[in-house]
């Protein structure tokens, strides 16, 4: 179940006027479930969800002088409801709104995160198929390797992001669990049924068992999801930062009518987005770090966590969220530019093809060893000398006696690059 708000937009969930609603949605389906067992009447239950009201302000005045945020909250919704307030929180602890609410906001942030990785899964499904057999440079260590396509670099951050979004989804599902259950969880004080009652109808289950709070083993699998999926378009960023290079420049990120780039200088072109979602993911992937520091706490709860999660998860919500809209955009405005990729591949006059050669040529009969030590030699001159590497082949006894001019043009021909493609996409779902 998606609560009502979940469409709302990521910071609306991190405000106070939606996390004490959430509180005060908590506290009258406690009152109904009270109501349910004969604990409070039906009319006090009634006057209760009719008159039950708070104001933000009023809580932090109240919380000026209490120093206790439930409390205050408590006390304003008390001096609405008035008579009947002596039924809400019933036997119930702080934690168990806290927690509880806490659990429906991130709950809510994560539907929002998986909408968009959703999107960001579409966007690159397309420029796969669009650039499924546009060849490019494959580089490995940064140094050209052998030719790739683009549509492969497309396919492969789609099946990234589908991890992301089992992780995600398993972390959102792991996050939709409540605690109604007492001081140390033991409901000394509550009926189960009161916790059953409130999960069920704000779309959460309830703990198997707590302590006085909600074990934080589940919130630092959620913030290591936002950390893990930061991480991913980090790379992905990085890759586009690398492609973009004057030197390269195979694709680019949009540069629209009007934008600068530089105060300096008029010519440039940055990849400011790509940029920004590398260096916020670093906030969300150190915010994982400290949650995984919260799992440790003193007996049935302490306070360490509380502050840190004030801080962490919200920001790690609305970065996520913030550094997904971006990167969605600069992935559907990709320039691409085909024309230097073709360039790019014969940057080194023929070396990417060494592979291909070598392994003709132990087709022929020539033991391995001896295929690799004449290509590389062959190699080290084209690199050295800047001469085209064909043409010391064909000048090399070794090899023009073993391969005819066709072999050799089938060694320097790029189809095989492209063959396994379609075989790739179908495994990938891209077909």
């Amino acid at each position: 179940m998606i609560s009502r708000y979940a469409l709302q937009p990521m910071a609306e969930i991190w405000e106070e006027e939606y996390k004490l609603n959430n509180w005060l949605r908590i506290e009258i389906a406690a009152c109904e479930a009270w109501g349910d067992l004969g604990k409070i009447p039906a009319a006090a239950v009634e006057a209760i969800k009719e008159k039950a009201e708070f104001n933000t302000d009023r809580i932090k005045e109240i919380e000026n002088q209490v120093h206790h945020d439930v409390i205050a909250f408590l006390t304003n919704v008390g001096e609405y409801v008035g008579e009947n307030s002596k039924y809400i929180h019933l036997g119930m602890t702080s934690s168990d709104i806290l927690d509880t609410g806490l659990a429906m906001q991130m709950r809510d942030a994560g539907q929002i995160i998986l909408s968009k990785l959703k999107e960001l899964l579409l966007v690159t499904a397309e420029k796969a198929k669009v650039y499924k057999y546009t060849l490019t440079i494959g580089r490995t260590h940064g140094v050209h390797g052998e030719p790739t396509t683009f549509g492969l670099k497309m396919a492969l951050w789609h099946t990234e992001i589908e991890r992301a979004i089992t992780r995600m989804e398993q972390a959102t599902e792991v996050i939709s669990y409540g605690a109604v259950s007492g001081a140390v969880g033991n409901f000394a004080h509550l009926d189960p049924y009161v916790e059953e009652y409130v999960c069920r109808k704000l779309g959460l289950k309830p703990c198997p068992v707590s302590t006085q709070i909600i074990q934080r083993d589940r919130h630092a699998q959620y913030m290591t999801a936002l950390a893990l999926t930061a991480g991913s378009l980090e790379k992905m960023a990085t890759e586009i930062r690398n492609l973009q290079r004057t030197e390269i420049l195979e694709a680019e990120e949009p540069f629209h009518s009007g934008q600068k780039g530089s105060s300096a200088m008029p010519h440039k072109r940055n990849p400011m987005i790509s940029e920004r979602v590398v260096g916020l993911s670093r906030v969300i992937r150190g915010n994982a770090l400290a949650a995984m520091e919260n799992i440790s706490l003193w007996h049935e709860r302490d306070l360490t966590h509380s502050s840190v999660e004030r801080v962490i998860i919200p920001d790690s919500c609305i970065l996520l969220d913030y550094i997904l809209d971006r990167f969605i955009k600069v992935v559907k405005g990709l320039v691409i530019y085909e024309d230097n990729m073709q360039a790019n591949i014969y940057k080194n006059r023929g070396l990417v093809f060494s592979q291909e050669l070598m392994l003709t040529l132990i087709g022929k009969g020539m033991r391995r060893e001896a295929a690799y030590e004449i290509v590389q030699r062959c190699a080290m001159q084209s690199w050295s000398r800047r001469l085209d590497f064909r043409g010391l082949l064909e000048a090399e006894p070794e090899i023009n006696g073993r391969l005819t001019a066709e072999e050799l043009d089938t060694v320097f021909d790029l189809a095989i690059y492209k063959e396994k493609v379609d075989y790739i996409f179908k495994r990938c779902g891209l077909a």
